[in-house]
């Protein structure tokens, strides 16, 4: 038999296999049942035992996570190296950043690639502190950066791909920020090309401000504890960014931070500064005048960021796992998704948006706060009803950056206040539109959930997803807007078109099938490759059951044949 016929029988064996339905809710937070003994019959010597593994869990966790927000860091710092001179090119194209889809995929991609949406608005600010960039021309960057700085969740959401339940959970509440975003975006990106609603009404907000600019304010307070370790590995000098993205630079100029160009800032900003005084500000690290590129210097430190994310976040959920078991685990699951008594029960979300907010300014980074949520939702600690709002206030706690950039600024300060309130209103906006009202608050937490579904039954859809609407997507739309007003129009209206049509006929084989013709009541007349993801499954595990058979075969023959070499096996 040979070995296609082998594959293609055990494939159809394991298909012919009939799905256990089961009536338990997938979303439904796991019981966390008591397995130790009770405190009361412990003796004195178990208990001093168990207080001792206690408090060496507790620390083991926030060493483990302080590593984890330490590896964003170098994960944000190697995307930098790797794209931050494309980038910053693009952003200096004044051309390409006229068209509003042009510019909000360059949001997108300049963010995937920095990290960090609070730097992608940092440049922003700055671009048109400087006047090479407009107001106008600057929102639809803004709106992309919101969705680009989603990517770190979904990362982290594929540290959970080993058990089914918790990457549906971890999954969904990774995502749930981005659906939000895109959604604000179809609705509020037309409306500010039609109307110019946030533009007129940020204009109009800095000109009854009163304020005035050079008023700097530095206010980094979890970043001033991740420093110490991570600038022992690697410093990026964020000012080249931002001169690049100006045009004040030559692309050759690398982006790791030289001591010379800190010495000679010191000597040039301050001639009394003494020798004693520039050696307090050593700047060593490990990839200080290594000689490398930066383009390899970014290959090697986003293996080791990859390598400390992923290492991090399995001994988190390990730890979990272990700390929130029986009643502890109950009294935390019903601390953070309880809701306020009586008449106040409607207040909760908006506290909730108020203490994300509170605690992505703490942390300077949204994507540091909503990726720590993460583990959290896949363990099933955290409702996805509950994370929504978290994840709402991040967006708004992220703008803070933003602000604090623009305040900073002495040139053309009203233009550089007025987008840093884009981002703001921005924001707001799209939280009163997806959270006062019930039916739409509903929208994205199954958006969500349905990716979640997805991701358990095919959990290659994660990888999918994530190179489609953060890499191909963009990268597609953003040829598409340097093809030309006319090309775009007539790939997008046919596809906007196909979108609509599919979204009503959904809508109405739910309400009103009885209305639809025979033939549109189901989806059946549409080929499956087009309705169903089962025959792109159906060759990925015939692909995977290939190469793990051609492996097998491969160290048989070793075996085998020690004489023979690994090259000539193959």
């Amino acid at each position: 038999m040979s070995l296609r016929n082998s594959i293609e029988m055990e494939l159809d064996s394991t298909q012919d296999k009939p799905e256990i339905q089961s009536s338990v809710d997938p979303w439904e937070l796991p019981e966390f049942t008591q397995t130790a003994t009770p405190w009361r019959e412990l003796s004195v010597k178990r208990k001093l035992k168990r207080v001792t593994i206690g408090i060496g869990k507790f620390s083991s966790l926030t060493g483990l996570i302080y590593l984890f927000i330490c590896s964003l860091t170098l994960l944000s710092s190697a995307f930098r190296l790797l794209g931050g001179k494309t980038a910053g090119e693009v952003f200096s194209s004044d051309s390409l950043l006229v068209n509003p889809l042009a510019g909000l995929v360059v949001g997108i991609l300049v963010t995937v690639v920095f990290q960090s949406s609070s730097t992608t608005t940092s440049i922003v600010v700055a671009m048109v502190s400087s006047e090479i960039l407009t107001v106008e021309h600057a929102i639809p960057i803004v709106m992309g950066a919101n969705i680009g700085t989603s990517v770190t969740n979904i990362l982290v959401s594929l540290g959970h791909a080993g058990e089914r339940d918790q990457f549906r959970r971890a999954f969904a509440g990774a995502t749930i920020h981005d659906v939000f975003n895109w959604l604000c975006v179809l609705i509020l990106l037309p409306c500010e090309v039609v109307f110019g609603y946030l533009y007129h009404l940020t204009k109009l907000m800095t000109k009854k401000s009163g304020l005035s600019g050079d008023e700097e304010r530095k206010f980094e307070l979890f970043k001033r504890i991740t420093k110490p370790f991570t600038n022992l590995i690697i410093q990026i000098d964020n000012n080249v960014l931002e001169q690049l993205a100006k045009g004040e630079l030559e692309t050759d100029k690398s982006l790791i931070r030289s001591c010379k160009d800190v010495l000679n800032s010191n000597s040039t900003t301050n001639k009394t500064t003494t020798l004693t005084d520039q050696k307090m500000k050593p700047c060593i690290f490990i990839f200080h005048d290594t000689g490398l590129s930066d383009t390899i210097v970014g290959i090697i430190l986003l293996c080791i960021s990859l390598f400390i994310l992923c290492t991090c976040l399995l001994g988190i959920v390990k730890i979990l796992h272990s700390l929130l078991s029986g009643h502890l685990a109950q009294v935390v699951k019903r601390t953070i998704n309880a809701d306020f008594p009586g008449f106040f029960k409607h207040l909760t979300g908006y506290f909730a948006i108020l203490v994300g907010a509170g605690m992505t300014i703490l942390l300077q980074s949204s994507s540091v706060f909503t990726s720590t949520l993460t583990p959290l939702v896949g363990v099933g600690i955290v409702t996805i009803d509950r994370i929504y709002p978290l994840t709402l206030g991040a967006n708004v706690g992220t703008t803070g950056t933003a602000i604090l950039a623009a305040l900073a600024s002495t040139e053309n300060f009203d233009s550089a206040i007025q987008i840093a309130l884009c981002h703001l209103f921005f924001n707001l906006s799209g939280i009163l539109i997806f959270y006062p009202i019930s039916f739409m608050r509903k929208i994205p937490i199954k958006l969500a959930k349905k990716l979640g579904n997805i991701t358990s039954k095919y959990r290659w859809f994660a990888v999918l997803y994530l190179l489609v609407c953060f890499f191909l997507f963009p990268a597609a739309m953003f040829g598409l807007s340097i093809a030309g007003l006319q090309v775009m129009l007539a790939v997008l209206l046919p596809l906007i078109a196909l979108l609509l049509f599919v979204i009503v006929l959904n809508v109405m084989q739910v309400k009103c099938v009885e209305r639809l013709p025979s033939l549109l009541q189901t989806w059946e007349w549409v080929p499956c490759c087009f309705r169903s993801l089962k025959p792109y499954d159906r060759k990925i595990e015939n692909f995977l059951r290939f190469c793990r058979t051609c492996c097998h075969c491969i160290n048989v023959n070793n075996r085998n044949n020690p004489s023979i070499e690994h090259s000539s096996a193959i």
